[in-house]
C-alpha cells in the first residue's frame, strides 16, 4: 500500500508499507487458534523454503559443473556424498563425459566465450582423468 504524506509538498517522499508480513502473522494466528486444523505436509521430494534458498541458481554453467562433479565421482576422484566412499564406475563416467561433449556440440555458437572455455577445460580434464583411470 502506498500513502502520500503531503500532496501539497512535492519534495516529500512516499511512504511504502508492506503489509504482507502482518497478514501472514494473522493467518498463522488463526491457524493456531483452530487446533483441529492440520498442517499440510510437503509432498515427498519438496523441501522447506529455507532449503530452497540454499540451492544454487539454475544456469548452464551450474549444469556443466554438476555433470562434471558426477563424472569425478564416477571416476573415483572424489567421494560419493551418499555412500561416503570413492568408487569407480568407468562406463558411467564415460557416458557422463560423452553427455557433456554432446552438450558442447549442440550448443556450439550459442555459448558465451566463458561458457565455451569452461566446457573445453572441463572436457579436457575429465578425458585425461578417464585415460589415467583406465590405464
Amino acid at each position: 500500500m502506498v500513502n502520500k504524506k503531503d500532496s501539497d509538498d512535492p519534495e516529500k517522499s512516499f511512504v511504502i508499507r508492506d503489509k504482507r508480513f502482518s497478514a501472514q502473522k494473522e493467518e498463522e494466528g488463526a491457524a493456531q487458534a483452530k487446533p483441529e486444523a492440520k498442517k499440510e505436509e510437503a509432498p515427498p521430494g519438496e523441501t522447506e523454503p529455507e532449503q530452497k534458498a540454499a540451492l544454487p541458481e539454475i544456469s548452464f554453467v551450474n549444469l556443466i559443473l554438476s555433470l562434471s562433479t558426477s563424472a569425478l565421482i564416477q571416476l573415483g576422484e572424489i567421494q560419493d556424498p551418499t555412500t561416503q566412499q570413492a568408487e569407480k564406475n568407468l562406463p558411467l563416467a564415460q557416458q557422463t563425459i560423452d553427455l557433456i561433449s554432446l552438450l558442447q556440440e549442440k550448443t556450439k555458437g550459442n555459448l558465451t566465450p566463458e561458457e565455451g572455455q569452461l566446457m573445453e577445460h572441463i572436457l579436457y580434464d575429465l578425458r585425461m582423468r578417464y585415460v589415467k583411470a583406465t590405464g
